[in-house]
């Protein structure tokens, strides 16, 4: 397997955290944008861009010689009260990361989105689809990755929702829209990154809620 250089914004997140674990213990050269203060909430190994996540000119002199940028930055819990902030941070991070990305000759971006269309949080979906067609724009190689509800420590309330995803799957008028903003766990959002990472496409491609639950990871 090829080793990587990947260049992360929002590694000490939620996702973040166990997906620059899981890269360095696959080899990979880790280059994660963190705030002064934060150097330490990632493990031994990786190396740490102090910058802000808000200000692409505040790191982006420091991507090369990454190939591979992953986009992690947003709104922790996200509901439709956030609105605004998904316009200042979600929205200014990825606009930022993107044209940072493009300068650096990133040859491939992976960029976690949200599975949409779907009845509810239309401020964060706009917002996403926004950084989405970006990315398209942009000529890059990109990856985008659309989970609905990421399942994990801190973030397990929809476990109750499962019953009624089982039988809105069975239901044909259902069924599409139950499996593509279907629940997934943090582990199939580690393994869907991991290998989205080392098996980078050419064009672009979307990975959508099925595939993160089907997606395995080769040694």
């Amino acid at each position: 397997m090829e080793k990587l250089s990947v260049f992360i914004t929002g590694g000490t997140g939620y996702i973040g955290r166990p997906l620059v674990r899981a890269l360095l213990d696959r080899g990979h050269k880790v280059r994660a944008l963190v705030r002064p203060g934060s150097e330490k909430k990632l493990p031994a190994g990786y190396e740490a861009v102090i910058g802000n996540a808000l200000s692409a000119d505040s790191y982006a002199a420091r991507i090369p010689p990454s190939h591979t940028f992953v986009q992690l930055v947003g709104v922790a819990h996200p509901s439709p009260a956030k609105a605004a902030e998904f316009l200042a941070i979600d929205r200014t991070s990825a606009l930022g990361a993107i044209a940072a990305a493009k300068t650096a000759g990133i040859q491939h971006f992976v960029y976690l989105s949200v599975a949409h269309p779907a009845p509810m949080m239309k401020s964060y979906i706009a917002v996403r689809s926004e950084c989405e067609a970006k990315l398209h724009e942009s000529g890059m190689n990109v990856t985008i990755v659309r989970p609905w509800y990421v399942l994990g420590p801190g973030h397990r309330w929809p476990y109750a929702l499962l019953p009624m995803y089982w039988i809105c799957e069975r239901i044909p008028s259902t069924c599409d829209a139950a499996r593509r903003l279907g629940l997934v766990t943090l582990p199939q959002m580690i393994r869907t990154l991991l290998s989205a990472i080392e098996n980078p496409c050419v064009g672009a491609r979307i990975i959508e809620v099925p595939q993160i639950r089907a997606l395995t990871v080769s040694a």
